[in-house]
């Protein structure tokens, strides 16, 4: 090797060596894996020395129904939110400035304000046009207040599901569309056949992420005396002032919430098994 060889590979930087012994992160990983086994065994000693078989036999059929309606609930909004938010995507997209111009205001307010306050604005405040409701037959639908929560929370969640199609939409390369044009194929066989089957494999995590923050979020139902599974957390801790009642009740949100999360991976999987190698 050259004298001129030799001094360029001396001055190559080498890559740093290394680390030996306990850094500082591993320490702090370590700790919070531990406090967190440690609050996990806590929560399990504490449901198997006040475990009450006579609270469980009395309230667990409430739980089951409670559950029920919640997961009626997150059904049914998340479906009218899937179907609202398509023309709501299509005229965030459009070139149409006032179109798109209201389609944002839309999903300015309903992201930009807490789903508590919109939940508060319809079941409190639909009842002061109940002549009007009355005179077009809608008092009836709005005066139960699992149906408006169905309508506050349809509104809230198409907001964001319409975000997350025109996001997934506007992902998929302009090419596709050249493409599919080239070959004399319509817009809405494009939009049918090319661009949404890529678009939907985009948007699987965010539409189960939005899933999720529905069924934490439906909790909030209680509040206006609806009974899902928290609304009976509420019934059954207010006659037996038994702290366990919320455990249960957190326990069965968590098993939702890691059932949906699975679901979603293993969809995820099945397919986008032609992109792996």
């Amino acid at each position: 090797m050259s004298a001129a060889a030799a001094d360029v590979a001396r001055k190559v930087e080498k890559p740093p060596a290394s680390p030996h012994g306990w850094p500082r992160q591993r320490i702090l990983g370590y700790a919070l894996v531990c406090m967190w086994i440690a609050f996990l065994a806590g929560i399990a000693a504490y449901l198997i020395l006040a475990w009450n078989g006579e609270l469980f036999a009395k309230y667990a059929p409430s739980y089951v129904t409670g559950l029920g309606v919640t997961l009626l609930l997150v059904a049914i909004s998340i479906v009218l939110g899937a179907i609202l938010s398509v023309p709501i995507a299509y005229a965030r997209m459009s070139k149409n400035r006032f179109l798109s111009g209201l389609a944002y205001a839309y999903v300015y307010f309903f992201r930009g304000t807490p789903l508590l306050a919109q939940t508060f604005l319809v079941y409190y405040g639909v009842g002061s046009f109940r002549p009007q409701l009355d005179m077009i037959g809608l008092w009836g639908f709005f005066r139960e207040a699992f149906n408006c929560a169905i309508f506050a929370f349809s509104l809230n969640t198409a907001a964001y599901q319409a975000e997350i199609l025109r996001g997934a939409i506007e992902s998929v390369p302009r090419g596709q569309w050249e493409g599919a044009a080239s070959l004399g194929l319509h817009k809405l066989q494009t939009m049918w056949k090319i661009i949404l089957p890529q678009a939907l494999i985009v948007a699987l995590r965010p539409y189960g992420n939005e899933i999720i923050l529905m069924i934490k979020g439906s909790a909030i139902v209680a509040i206006i005396t609806v009974y899902d599974l928290m609304g009976i957390t509420k019934l059954t801790y207010s006659r037996t002032f038994d702290f366990q009642s919320y455990v249960w009740a957190a326990i069965i949100y968590l098993i939702i919430v890691e059932t949906l999360r699975h679901a979603v991976e293993w969809i995820e999987r099945r397919i986008t098994i032609h992109l792996q190698r």
